[in-house]
């Protein structure tokens, strides 16, 4: 069980600790799906007492990050379709505002930031440098973000993009791997659209973006799991 927190972080409680400590291994793919929560192990590892990891584990239980069945104890919860459905009608939500927020209030130098974000994502690409990319994306969409200028949108985008790096880092090779280059080009269309302050078109371009995402994932647990509904 890997559970690594920068050495630079103050926590304001054990209970933030532990659940920061918690999450972001879940988040990452390093505590992975079906992986039981031992107590007795986190306490070691953590250097805490029981009292704060119970806290914890009922915090990311309430988010839907681990799951609690008798006789087997706490575990991270598995990802299903309607996670999937979930973090992309979510994202696309968030998305189709931010960009049409973005496409009214773009300046040139952010339209030059844009376009670099989306250079680098090519040469990526063409590098078959697929956690950079993923990296680069993230940055992509928290600048559009940035962009459309409202606080609480880039709060929820980032929570949102967290639960999607969790499913990227889980189906890196299933899903995300088949699917840069139609993803990359994809961005390339809203880079254009934004460019070009036609929110009309970034918005149809973004919500094909997430659909598409969202039918890359759900063809792929479909196919691992053909008898499952969820």
């Amino acid at each position: 069980m890997a559970l690594v927190t920068s050495p630079d972080v103050r926590f304001r409680t054990k209970q933030e600790y532990v659940y920061q400590s918690l999450r972001g291994a879940i988040m990452r793919g390093e505590l992975p799906p079906g992986q039981r929560l031992v107590i007795d192990d986190i306490a070691r590892r953590l250097q805490v007492s029981a009292i704060p990891i119970r806290e914890a584990l009922q915090s990311l239980q309430s988010e839907g990050l681990v799951v609690n069945a008798p006789h087997v104890g706490a575990t991270v919860a598995s990802i299903s379709q309607d996670e999937v459905h979930e973090v992309f009608a979510i994202m696309e939500g968030l998305e189709t505002v931010a960009v049409r927020e973005a496409a009214a209030r773009l300046t040139d130098a952010q339209a030059q930031k844009l376009s670099e974000i989306v250079t680098e994502m090519d040469a990526a690409v063409a590098d078959k440098d697929y956690e950079v990319w993923a990296a680069m994306n993230g940055t992509l969409h928290r600048t559009i973000g940035e962009v459309a200028a409202m606080p609480l949108l880039q709060e929820m985008t980032d929570r949102a993009l967290s639960r999607w790096e969790r499913l990227r880092r889980h189906y890196f090779q299933g899903v995300l791997v088949p699917r840069v280059e139609q993803a990359q080009r994809e961005h390339r269309e809203l880079l254009g659209a934004l460019v070009a302050r036609d929110p009309d078109e970034a918005e149809r371009v973004v919500r094909a973006h997430n659909r598409n995402a969202q039918a890359a994932y759900v063809e792929y647990l479909r196919a691992a799991s053909p008898n499952a509904t969820a």
